[in-house]
């Protein structure tokens, strides 16, 4: 039977825009300068209580707090504005001017609160411990322990204060630029001009000479602007060596494990563990290669589709499987998933200046989140909706715990992402009998789950081989970034994938990298914890809703630890990650028998 084809205007879900004028009293930068009025005025009343942090009892501590929450909703209510304008549209200057002006202000105001942080951290254990057991303290508690934290790596207010004000135009200024030339990266492909994103979507398609052609293409299109990009990463990573020597971190991704809640030991666990079981990727490849009947596998062919065709997919219809998917687990899930798309709290059609990638903004408690994605049509995309919507509705449902605890550490942020793009599989896996259409949606699935924990996982090494050069060595050169770039993902791909010369410049487009040293590796301690809990969901069925939706609603009032221990899973086990790459593997075997079931394997 021959599918009818959707509208182009569904294939592009071109109409799919969100509203942004609701975060604001009044529209566009009027709205946006009288929240950063009222923002000044108020920081006015906070700062008067510098120096008495230590006299505060709990009823003085509880209304600065909450003051300090309204001021937060006031700055992230602009804030959210701002860079959500500048995420659709880079290219508009009104937009970077405003972005601009909004990080310049907010700046300025955070300057100004830098001593509550410093006062509280410096009160002693003993004066501490009964101002957080008192119950109307609950809503910051978590917050208030984890600023002890920091102690070690304060520096005095003025240092503070100098570090602050000059990050806008430090490394706040460098990350922007790398931003707009990331946004401005355009492809030679097929006759026509395209995004970026869009020729990297290319490299799912069956068609080899296809995938061959959007590679080369791709190179080109990072060609121009590469030794600026280096640039502006190797100058980054040399603001971020200062930072850490100035604040005492031991070494370079210790910063971004604190802001984890997560111990230098733990992750270098994770990445140990994960590099020990390269195998389970590698002998994917392998696989992969006898499927498609080539000896070894070229980089461009590693997320080709095993499909016998590669369909497009519309708006529509992507929409309800995903809100099916969710309703199979939580009809409650579903509604909120549902008012994304009713309520306009999406951006989905690829525009020439628009962001690459997708994600899923929080903005504040008071409001509700919203999602950006580049929907190109394909199957990918119908998961990466279900994986954006489940941060969606793991920010809408944690609401309630305010701008202190509505976020998580990175670590546990992917939980809910993760688990609703593996309830939409397990619903797209149940309603297909087509042997090789099955074959296509485990190895889909498989590759997900190889390219957030193996890929994540070298591209961390990729990280410390960078920042340990600059520190050790000194300025990297392009060439240089490729080299370190082949050794580490060479070391993943393994002896059945072939890595092209033009690959080597493909690190230039990441923005993790530039934005937020150290992040890559949450994705693959999400994602092995997200396998862990959905496994929990497999063995308990109903009776384990719940206890999710009491996780995602718990947001971060609690440690890591104590928010897995809500569903289950011990975070402190030593063997926990290697149980977690057991399901990997498991899911490398269901597909290498759904191989021989398709006829493709003998």
């Amino acid at each position: 039977m021959t599918a009818t084809l959707p509208p182009d205007s569904d294939l592009t879900a071109a109409t799919v825009e969100w509203e942004l004028e609701s975060l604001l009293p009044a529209p566009g930068d009027a709205g946006c300068d009288q929240l950063l009025d009222e923002a000044d005025r108020l920081v006015d009343e906070l700062a008067a209580a510098k120096g008495t942090v230590a006299t505060m009892d709990v009823d003085a501590l509880v209304a600065h707090l909450e003051r300090s929450a309204r001021l937060a909703d006031l700055v992230g209510r602009v804030g959210s504005y701002a860079g959500l304008k500048f995420a659709v549209d880079v290219a508009d200057p009104a937009n970077g001017a405003r972005m601009q002006r909004v990080e310049e202000r907010s700046t300025a105001i955070a300057t100004r609160l830098l001593f509550f942080e410093l006062e509280w951290a410096a009160l002693d254990d003993a004066q501490v411990a009964p101002l957080l057991a008192d119950p109307r303290l609950a809503f910051a508690a978590h917050h208030l322990r984890s600023v002890r934290r920091y102690r070690p790596h304060l520096l005095s207010e003025p240092e503070e204060i100098v570090l602050t004000e000059k990050s806008v135009t430090g490394a706040g200024a460098w990350v922007r630029l790398f931003e707009e030339l990331q946004a401005g990266i355009t492809v030679e492909l097929g006759g026509a001009t395209i995004k970026l994103e869009t020729a990297l979507s290319q490299l799912q398609s069956p068609d080899r000479d296809e995938r061959a052609a959007a590679a080369a293409a791709v190179t080109d299109g990072l060609a121009p602007g590469l030794r600026t990009r280096a640039f502006i990463f190797t100058t980054l990573l040399a603001d971020k060596s200062v930072d850490d020597r100035l604040r005492h971190y031991p070494n370079w991704v210790a910063s971004r494990n604190q802001a984890n809640e997560a111990s230098d030991e733990s992750v270098q666990a994770l990445v140990d563990s994960v590099v020990r079981r390269y195998d389970i990727a590698q002998r994917w490849y392998a696989l992969k290669a006898r499927l498609f009947g080539l000896d070894r596998l070229a980089d461009y062919d590693r997320n080709a589709t095993v499909a016998a065709s590669d369909a497009e997919i519309g708006w529509e219809a992507a929409t309800e499987l995903v809100f099916d998917a969710y309703a199979s687990f939580s009809p409650d899930l579903a509604d909120i998933a549902r008012e994304f798309v009713a309520e306009q709290w999406i951006d989905a059609p690829v525009r020439p200046a628009k962001r690459g990638g997708a994600f899923c903004a929080y903005t504040v408690p008071s409001h509700h989140p919203y999602v950006m994605l580049n929907w190109t049509a394909r199957r990918r995309d119908v998961l990466t909706l279900a994986h954006e919507l489940g941060h969606g509705v793991h920010a809408y449902l944690s609401r309630p715990q305010g701008v202190f605890h509505q976020s998580t550490p990175l670590t546990l942020a992917e939980t809910a992402s993760v688990f609703g793009e593996t309830v939409t599989f397990g619903r797209l896996l149940e309603a297909t009998s087509d042997p090789a259409d099955r074959l296509a949606l485990l190895a889909e699935s498989l590759e997900g789950s190889i390219a957030t924990v193996f890929r994540q996982i070298a591209m961390n090494r990729f990280e410390a081989a960078v920042h340990t050069e600059r520190r050790e060595v000194g300025e990297l050169s392009v060439e240089r970034f490729g080299e370190l770039w082949y050794d580490t993902q060479h070391a993943m791909l393994g002896p059945s994938v072939d890595i092209t010369d033009g690959y080597r410049t493909w690190w230039s487009y990441i923005p993790h990298f530039i934005g937020s040293p150290g992040y890559v590796y949450a994705y693959a301690y999400g994602q092995l914890l997200a396998l862990s809990v959905y496994a929990q969901y497999e063995r308990r069925g109903a009776d384990f809703v719940p206890a999710y939706l009491e996780l995602l609603g718990a947001g971060g009032s609690q440690a890591p630890e104590d928010l897995g221990r809500i569903v289950g899973v011990d975070l402190a086990d030593p063997g926990f990650w290697d149980a977690g790459l057991d399901i990997v593997e498991r899911q490398l075997e269901a597909t290498e028998a759904a191989a021989v079931a398709a006829g493709r394997l003998s």
